[in-house]
């Protein structure tokens, strides 16, 4: 599967980051757990310029915790402050203030002995479409200070937020980066919803993330649709196909429904905690 994608308001946001950093202290980056790499921006790492770096690791609770482990593991390692939170729920947003607070030290020591107390500290929140930003700042703040959607592009612009007297939050709208070198960092992407789904066919994308379920996780859709082993993706869709009442008039499996349905409840976790990639 090829995926093209990159509309130009992205161009102009990236830009606009650009410019908005010279008035940042630290970067805050979201990355979904299930896929830590491909949801991470290359492009963020190019303008950062030495700022402090935070990776968020949300949707954890989607994701194989021993691979989560591995994958934070692997991000400290590279000089990131890591931890993990469940945006929707809240889990873990609380620490964010305390790690903000540390991967910031420095700067406040530098304030402090220039005679400057108590200055805010301004964090610009990155990461690609989809990921959960607009929820984990609402969290994060307990207000609903942005818009939220589980479809991508919901923030359209950026915004300042005053989280409390310690923060002051900058918002960006989600960007991805122009070019795919490998074209299965897209295909991930396209599992977790962070392209429009009227990019690629639902069908092809079932039955490669098929394939990779009865690799890696060859439990998950049996266990969960209550269908018996099959010996091939297409096999295992049917029966979904099946099993869930998807059909065409005239008694054909409507594949492309059963695609959608499968998609979707691999999205939302139904499957059990998956982890796309491996550090």
């Amino acid at each position: 599967m090829q995926f093209q994608w990159y509309p130009g308001h992205m161009t102009k946001a990236k830009r606009a980051m650009q410019e908005d950093l010279k008035l940042i202290d630290v970067i805050i980056e979201l990355v979904d757990a299930r896929v830590p790499l491909s949801s991470k921006n290359p492009d963020i790492d190019q303008m950062a310029n030495g700022k402090s770096r935070i990776i968020l690791m949300n949707k954890y609770d989607l994701a194989d915790d021993a691979r989560t482990n591995q994958w934070m593991d692997y991000y400290r390692q590279k000089g990131y402050f890591v931890t993990k939170v469940n945006s929707k729920k809240g889990t873990g947003v609380r620490a964010v203030q305390d790690i903000i607070q540390k991967a910031c030290k420095e700067k406040i020591e530098r304030d402090r002995k220039r005679g400057i107390l108590n200055r805010p500290i301004r964090a610009m929140i990155v990461g690609i479409p989809n990921v959960g930003k607009s929820t984990f700042i609402n969290s994060f703040a307990k207000k609903a200070c942005t818009k939220t959607g589980n479809k991508p592009g919901v923030t359209k612009g950026k915004q300042w937020i005053r989280l409390n007297k310690n923060v002051e939050l900058l918002d960006t709208p989600g960007i991805l980066w122009p070019k795919f070198e490998d074209q299965s960092v897209g295909l991930r992407l396209a599992y977790i919803g962070s392209i429009k789904d009227e990019l690629f066919n639902i069908y092809e994308l079932s039955i490669l993330l098929l394939d990779y379920l009865r690799e890696n996780y060859p439990e998950a859709v049996p266990s969960y649709y209550q269908i018996e082993e099959a010996q091939d993706s297409v096999c295992q869709l049917e029966l979904i196909a099946a099993r869930r009442g998807c059909m065409k008039a005239g008694g054909a499996y409507d594949m492309d429904k059963a695609a959608k349905c499968l998609v979707d409840d691999f999205r939302a976790g139904k499957l059990g905690t998956v982890s796309l990639e491996t550090p």
